[in-house]
């Protein structure tokens, strides 16, 4: 139990990070906790010879999915005059990163999934299968799905104008 206990603890910072990404910072907390709470609770159901990694990403989408199914309160933090020190930033930065942020947040939820797990967590194709329970080459099509879409969002045109330029031909093989 000590080296699961480690193990647990080196994947809190993805976790957390992609929690962040799914939820937004004020929940993300709420989410990772619940993840360690139940891995912790189901350990025996963990299969040594995989990686934990894969096994605690694959219960917090389960857990996301199932409050996004579960109807819920409309919640408003109370305590508003804490005041939080900005990250110092390069001022084109920061707007770069809320660009984005509010791309990502437009694309269909199995597609930012993929996309987050795999550029943001590097985790490989076969890892990010089996932690949504999905075919690989359906991570490839969400994957290359997602990019055309972020890509069309950050270029500033509107949303189902892809066909508006000139047709591009993708050779396939």
């Amino acid at each position: 139990m000590p080296d699961d206990s480690r193990l647990l603890q080196a994947c809190l910072p993805g976790l957390r990070r992609y929690a962040r990404a799914l939820v937004g910072e004020v929940h993300a907390d709420d989410l990772v906790q619940d993840t360690v709470e139940r891995a912790w609770r189901r350990l025996e159901q963990w299969q040594r010879g995989a990686g934990m990694r894969p096994w605690l990403f694959s219960i917090m989408h389960n857990l996301h999915v199932d409050q996004l199914r579960r109807p819920g309160l409309a919640l408003q933090e109370l305590d508003d005059d804490a005041v939080l020190p900005a990250p110092e930033r390069a001022p084109g930065q920061a707007i770069a990163i809320g660009e984005m942020d509010a791309a990502l947040a437009r694309l269909p939820l199995g597609q930012r999934e993929v996309i987050l797990l795999v550029a943001l967590e590097q985790m490989p194709y076969e890892q990010v299968a089996a932690t949504l329970d999905i075919p690989v080459g359906t991570v490839m099509s969400r994957l290359s799905r997602g990019r055309d879409k972020l890509r069309t969002l950050l270029d500033g045109r509107p949303a189902g104008s892809e066909g508006s330029g000139p047709p591009t031909l993708k050779v396939v093989k």
